[in-house]
């Protein structure tokens, strides 16, 4: 597929159609965008290194809609390391780097102090039922999708046909040649994508070489949701690598009561051919298959909700799925860990929200807590545990404040506690960025 710099050609349609439309046309401009200020620590065990950072920037974005149908649309995002710790220097123990702060930045090049990404660049086309998307844009779905714990969102360029019809149901599909993983400065090949961020250990135990070593052209995504009853419906996902792997993702769900519902979900996972490289120490999949079962069940009541999740990996393969493509939403995710990289993995999670309004409807404080555990395989096992992540308790608070006088602005807290348990070998590189932590966000969002 032959297809690197679509994008760019869009840059010029904008000029195309005012010479083909009429005085009557009907043309639109609107200028968009966020600027963020983000502020990341993390507090490791004992004398272990904590890392700091703090960035600013945002995003920046211009929509031409021509005759209520076509749009073209381009945004800019940007990334300003303020530079208050020396992130590329080492904990000095475990030769390792910052796992979260380094994302507010090119994680590639930390050298690189400011990032500007032509991030979307797109034409769209949009009917009452129809519409097809091509260009450099965003995807949301389960496992690709933009996700907003970082600067720089994840961005994908390709095509996106969506279909929505009167009874509710929906269709998506979408072919894409290149992706910008969260947390860099440009885009890359599907295959060069996926080894940007950290990659664990083979199967073998030794370091994974996979970064940069894949092959893979496109990444191909079908995504289908019906409504079965008036109370069942159904969402279905696949994600087909080229060469790497394809994975299934069904989620269906109940709706008991007005209040009350239950969902369940089954990710399925095979490799493809070689798994992204014959030469097996460089292959990125590397198992023969992989799935995750879940069930959560949740109640909503007034301005609260509350859900628990189980969610199990059995033994035979390790769930993997680029981690340079967003967040993995499924039922046992919790900001700041996932799943990803395990088999033989019992993740258990309770969420309560609630939206308390604060000084005659001055304020809206939206709070969010998670309690998890994640059971483990032993971390001294390279095949079910990529990252050598022990047992561990996880407990997030996400504040969002909604201040009715400053509707732009949108500030939110995070705090992150995690604590190592089990029986594992003391040593720094089981801790370090893992467990037995505290990390605290502070994000400073204004939309316009």
């Amino acid at each position: 597929m032959n297809f690197k710099n679509l994008g760019y050609l869009f840059l010029l349609f904008p000029f195309l159609s005012f010479a083909q439309e009429s005085e009557e046309s009907i043309v639109k401009g609107k200028f968009s965008g966020q600027l963020r200020s983000y502020y990341m620590n993390t507090y490791n065990k004992g004398e272990l290194k904590d890392f700091t950072a703090l960035a600013t920037g945002g995003h920046i974005k211009y929509e031409l809609k021509l005759k209520e149908k076509l749009t073209f649309g381009g945004a800019v995002y940007n990334s300003n390391n303020l530079n208050i710790q020396d992130l590329r220097i080492p904990d000095i123990s475990t030769g390792q780097l910052s796992r979260y702060e380094e994302g507010l930045f090119d994680r590639i090049n930390l050298d690189n102090k400011n990032i500007f990404v032509l991030g979307e660049l797109y034409a769209n086309y949009k009917t009452t039922q129809h519409e097809f998307t091509v260009g450099r844009m965003k995807i949301i779905s389960p496992l690709v999708n933009p996700q907003d714990g970082r600067m720089i969102p994840t961005l994908a360029q390709g095509l996106w046909y969506a279909y929505s019809s009167p009874k509710t149901n929906k269709i998506q599909a979408g072919i894409f040649n290149q992706i910008a993983p969260r947390s860099t400065g440009e885009f890359y090949s599907i295959g060069q994508s996926i080894g940007t961020y950290g990659s664990g250990r083979n199967k073998n135990g030794k370091p994974s070489l996979y970064g940069g070593n894949t092959d893979s052209d496109y990444l191909a995504i079908i995504n289908a949701d019906f409504k079965i009853t008036q109370n069942t419906s159904v969402e279905f996902w696949n994600y087909y690598t080229d060469n790497v792997s394809n994975t299934l993702y069904l989620k269906p769900k109940y709706q008991v009561s007005k209040s009350f519902n239950i969902e369940a979900e089954w990710l399925h996972q095979n490799r493809i051919n070689n798994g992204g490289n014959a030469i097996d120490s460089l292959s990125y999949f590397q198992s023969n298959s992989s799935d995750n079962f879940g069930i959560k069940a949740a109640y909503d009541w007034s301005n609260s909700s509350l859900s628990l999740s189980y969610n199990r990996i059995p033994k035979k393969g390790q769930f993997v799925f680029p981690r340079e493509w967003g967040r993995e939403f499924l039922f046992s995710f919790q900001k700041r860990e996932r799943s990803e990289g395990t088999g033989d993995n019992h993740a258990l999670v309770v969420y309560y929200t609630n939206t308390l309004p604060i000084g005659k409807d001055k304020l809206n404080l939206i709070s969010i807590i998670s309690l998890g555990h994640q059971w483990k395989p032993s971390v001294l096992d390279p095949i079910l545990n990529k990252y050598a992540v022990p047992d561990y308790t996880h407990i997030n608070l996400d504040l969002f404040f909604d201040i009715k006088k400053w509707k732009n602005f949108k500030p939110e807290l995070l705090l992150v506690s995690k604590f190592a348990s089990g029986d594992f070998p003391d040593n720094p590189n089981f801790y370090l960025n893992k467990t037995d932590l505290f990390h605290l966000d502070v994000i400073l969002n204004y939309n316009f």
